[in-house]
């Protein structure tokens, strides 16, 4: 197997990016799901090749028959998932494909339910298109993150509720649900006529011994199920804009393009690229990130053990550390993370002010410079 150097220190402040010129220069930014490493060469090397072809035009994503059947085989290696091609639908990010979702197949005074902790993104969805958001508790049971199902069942049981926006694994938690945590969901949806909309984008970076399950891949409900995925956390291309639905209902799908034709959901054409050869082409620099990561969480678990006011407990996938800190001397966390010279994302982000989330997917030498500020 190939050696990648995940340690390499790139500098970014100069290439404008949304991390690293968020805060002040005196803020380690370890805070949006945006990783600080080079990305693998099979991925640098088709873009370049699609460079140097000189023309980078409009594209027909559906006639890209390499592209599709890059998730086609991805699907299936590592999910064990058989879908067909025509069941998948690219649109340019998770967060537009929600949003399209809740346009689609809800109107104005309908209710939707959205799990919280969430990703700010997702739970703005429902009101920024004039929906009623219902939020539903997830807790801390065995050490694990999982939901209050009988919040979501209740919730679920009014006559207005038309869609349950899912994220699995969670962000910012990091849970994988397992089987029968789905089987609930599922019988909770189908019993209400709830539809099922799942953000699995963080679903390719599990880290323990455990497996993904797709919720299109569900037996009841796949069919009107609508899964959306994407190569951009797990292989650092968030930046091309590109990323896949799964939608195997053909009337479902249908109704999905006929309504976010409206919104000019066109992929970049350097992003189908970046996520076919990632697909195809990368396992050995997958792998070698993966053991990386679990490395990083490893430090922060042993490191957060040893200062006051912080409660870390390691998850099953991502690259986000979700830690508590309630029991912190301090009445704005965020505001004392930043006091440290550390820049999370606010726990309050994600509706819980009084967590931090912190970024892990990058070289070990930064989380040294985080936990030295911190103590």
């Amino acid at each position: 197997m190939t050696t990648f150097n995940f340690d390499e220190i790139i500098e970014r402040r100069s290439t404008g990016s949304l991390k690293w010129n968020y805060y002040d220069e005196d803020i380690l930014p370890l805070w949006v799901a945006d990783s600080d490493f080079k990305c693998a060469p099979a991925i640098l090397s088709g873009i370049s090749e699609r460079v140097e072809h000189g023309i980078l035009g409009y594209q027909i994503p559906s006639m890209n028959n390499s592209a599709t059947a890059a998730v086609v085989s991805w699907l299936w290696r590592r999910h064990s998932w058989q879908i067909k091609a025509e069941w998948v639908v690219w649109v340019p990010g998770v967060v537009t494909a929600v949003n399209g979702t809740c346009r689609a197949f809800c109107k104005p005074g309908d209710k939707v339910l959205i799990q919280e902790p969430n990703y700010g993104p997702l739970l703005d969805a429902p009101e920024l298109n004039n929906l009623i958001k219902e939020t539903v508790n997830t807790c801390m049971k065995d050490g694990r993150w999982t939901f209050d199902f009988d919040d979501l069942e209740r919730k679920a049981s009014d006559p207005k509720a038309r869609m349950f926006i899912l994220c699995n694994p969670m962000n910012p938690c990091g849970s994988v649900l397992t089987a029968d945590e789905l089987a609930r969901i599922e019988a909770i949806c189908l019993q209400h006529d709830v539809m099922l909309c799942s953000d699995e984008i963080h679903c390719d970076l599990i880290l323990d011994d455990v497996s993904h399950i797709p919720a299109g891949s569900l037996s009841e409900i796949g069919s009107q199920c609508i899964t959306i995925m994407a190569a951009s956390k797990t292989f650092n291309i968030a930046g091309l804009a590109s990323s896949y639905v799964i939608i195997p209902d053909e009337k479902i799908r249908q109704q999905f393009i006929q309504t976010t034709i409206s919104m000019q959901l066109w992929v970049n054409v350097l992003g189908m690229i970046a996520t076919e050869k990632a697909l195809t082409e990368c396992d050995d620099w997958y792998e070698s990130q993966l053991d990386y990561l679990r490395g990083n969480r490893q430090y922060l678990k042993q490191a957060f053990k040893s200062i006051d006011g912080f409660d870390y407990k390691p998850a099953a996938a991502t690259f986000l550390a979700w830690i508590d800190a309630s029991t912190l001397d301090a009445k704005d966390v965020h505001q004392y993370m930043l006091s440290k010279g550390v820049g999370p994302t606010a726990g309050e982000d994600f509706g819980r002010p009084n967590f931090t989330r912190i970024n892990f997917a990058c070289p070990r030498s930064y989380l040294e410079q985080a936990i030295e500020r911190l103590t």
